[in-house]
């Protein structure tokens, strides 16, 4: 309990850092007044002023904020600070940047995660390796067993899955000269896979080194068929009908091939999480599927018990979803601030008043509703894991 109340501390409150720090930073370097940098919400704990921007921890960890100087155009001016510094005062393209800047913060910090996971660990590459067929499916009728690694497809070598596949979806159906590698089969009696004195594998039944795994030329014919995607959709694809292993190899990077490494890796995750986004909101993620801080917190401890490793890539995807969720269109949020300033900065006025005062409101409600539909789901997946109401299977 103690390490995932640490893990859980340090993950949110390191995002929520850097989201403000986002805001904070590209504020001051445009000479904007802070008047207060605080982590949390409500009552401060502890507080500190240096120069002009008190400095605070806040009782209610979900969230934090930058107090900026002159946020609305009457607002009073706190002591010390001038209407120089004032936000309201500034052009629409410096709000915009101050605006942008904590989801910015997020996205950067995703891909300073992964190039520390790429450059500490390596990053996993799936192999083109055969775990299972489909009975009757191209693979099968031309002779492929589980097992068999690809090796190359019309003459071109295959190191991962993704290699294999956007060969087969690159065929339109024609047939593919694949190249497989098959290893020694086991004898009968289970015995293979003893060593030698140099630890070189030996043949059980005979005493002699195993023979290396052997060399084949199939030709497969892909088919059309219909698989599921990640949200549950069908859709149509050239297919050979083979499943992998799950095996992989961790590629080693030096310190700037794992900024490389990591800047892929946080991008796959940024176009995964919009794509995410988009499928909810097109209903074919159910909304059952929102989580919330408790499902945060469960996750981060889950993986704060089986590693670092897998704890700073769940960081990661979890700055990257903030980031995007700031830049949603709605009015509470970062992105309804940004679509403001560009409608001020288009047509020369900023939106009305009033109709800004509406557009709050409402997407505050919208706000306060999804947490609502989060934690209720959050407690349901509590409630069915428990039990309660039948196996929850």
């Amino acid at each position: 309990m103690l390490i995932t109340i640490i893990a859980v501390s340090l993950v949110l409150g390191g995002l929520i850092f850097f989201h403000e720090l986002g805001h904070f930073a590209v504020a001051r370097s445009l000479g904007m007044g802070v008047s207060t940098f605080s982590l949390g919400f409500g009552p401060k704990i502890l507080k500190r002023t240096w120069g002009k921007t008190e400095y605070a921890l806040s009782l209610v960890p979900l969230g934090g904020y930058v107090a900026l100087v002159g946020e609305q155009e009457d607002s009073e001016l706190p002591e010390g600070f001038t209407r120089e510094e004032s936000f309201s005062l500034r052009p629409a393209w410096q709000r915009l940047l101050v605006v942008a800047a904590g989801p910015v913060a997020n996205m950067l910090l995703a891909w300073l995660l992964c190039w520390i996971l790429a450059f500490g660990w390596g990053t996993p590459l799936l192999l083109p390796q055969v775990g299972g067929l489909v009975e009757n499916g191209p693979a099968a009728k031309a002779g492929v067993q589980a097992g068999d690694t690809i090796v190359r497809i019309d003459g071109q070598p295959i190191v991962a899955w993704d290699d294999m596949t956007r060969a087969i979806a690159r065929s339109n159906g024609q047939p593919l000269s694949v190249e497989l590698e098959r290893p020694h089969k086991a004898a009968p009696n289970g015995a293979e896979g003893a060593a030698g004195e140099d630890g070189t594998p030996t043949d059980a039944t005979s005493g002699q080194d195993s023979p290396p795994p052997s060399i084949m030329t199939v030709e497969i014919r892909p088919e059309m068929s219909v698989r599921k995607t990640i949200f549950g959709e069908d859709e149509k694809a050239w297919l050979v009908g083979i499943r992998n292993t799950g095996a992989v190899r961790l590629v080693q990077h030096g310190f700037w091939g794992s900024a490389a490494a990591g800047a892929s890796q946080a991008s796959d995750m940024l176009a995964l999480t919009w794509k995410s986004f988009v499928k909810l909101v097109e209903r074919v993620v159910p909304l059952d599927q929102v989580g919330g801080p408790i499902m945060i917190m469960q996750m981060v401890g889950k993986q704060a018990h089986e590693g670092i490793a897998g704890l700073l890539a769940l960081a990661a995807l979890i700055s990257i979803n903030l980031g995007v969720l700031n830049l949603l269109p709605i009015p509470v949020l970062d992105g309804g601030q940004i679509v403001f300033c560009l409608w001020e900065m288009i047509f020369r006025r900023p939106v009305n008043a009033r109709v800004q005062e509406y557009a709050m409101r409402a997407g505050l409600a919208l706000l306060v509703a999804l947490m609502l539909l989060a934690t209720y789901n959050d407690l349901w997946r509590i409630v069915k894991s428990a039990g309660w109401f039948g196996s929850g299977s």
